[in-house]
């Protein structure tokens, strides 16, 4: 029996499409102004893109996309030397440093992160960095670090709403063929979906099961099963 359920499939006013022809992102008005400058690469009149946001707002997310679309490295601050920086930046090679804010306070970090700026820069490429605040948050230790980021292009992205966090869901379902109504979606949202991680993690497991039991989804089963499920992923 399909997973398929009777009610009517919801509709939201958000833009879905294939950013970056590498996989679904839903922009909204909360992530607009980033996706736009992730759109724009390499027309970039700067070195580095600081995207901001809280857990769960889909950051990572969104650099994940870039680093596909712009054949970017990943660098990790804490195990950069001087010789995998120069590699790295050899060519103007674009480069993303996820989760940067995690490594200031730390001179060895914050060296690396220096050097690859300055190489970028004379390299003609570009870094992205995502982080949880803004760079003017982060005390850093080296004042020519801190001036090097006061150059760079900072968006942030606000934190998903009940409106896009449901049309996520709807969306999630549909790539699964199983059409759902606003009373299961209402529900996943109270139980504490608060994230885009966290839904995506409810609508595997409700598939999973209804495919197990071969039972339509309904609020009674996403009761049963989304108990078991813990608490809800608050990835970037």
């Amino acid at each position: 029996m399909p997973a398929n359920r009777g009610s009517q499939q919801l509709i939201f006013p958000f833009e879905n499409r294939v950013a970056l022809g590498v996989e679904d992102f839903m922009v909204a008005s909360g992530n607009r102004q980033a996706v736009e400058w992730i759109d724009r690469w390499p027309g970039w009149p700067f070195t580095a893109l600081v995207v901001t946001g809280p857990p769960g707002c889909g950051k990572t997310h969104l650099a994940a996309l870039w680093r596909a679309k712009a054949g970017a490295e990943a660098i990790d601050l804490g195990n950069a030397g001087i010789e995998h920086v120069a590699a790295a930046t050899e060519g103007g090679k674009p480069l993303l440093i996820d989760d940067c804010d995690s490594a200031v306070g730390d001179g060895q970090a914050e060296r690396a992160l220096l050097r690859l700026y300055n190489l970028a820069r004379a390299a003609n490429g570009h870094l992205l960095l995502t982080a949880r605040r803004a760079p003017s948050e982060w005390r850093l230790q080296l004042p020519d670090l801190a001036s090097r980021l006061n150059s760079a292009m900072v968006v942030a992205i606000d934190p998903p709403d009940d409106d896009l966090l449901a049309s996520i869901a709807v969306k999630l379902f549909a790539d699964k063929q199983v059409k759902v109504g606003e009373g299961l979606i209402s529900y996943l949202l109270s139980r504490g979906a608060r994230s885009v991680a966290g839904i995506a993690k409810a609508v595997d497991a409700l598939d999973r099961a209804a495919i197990t039991l071969k039972k339509p989804i309904t609020v009674p089963m996403a009761r049963d099963v989304l108990a078991d499920l813990g608490d809800d992923a608050e990835a970037d």
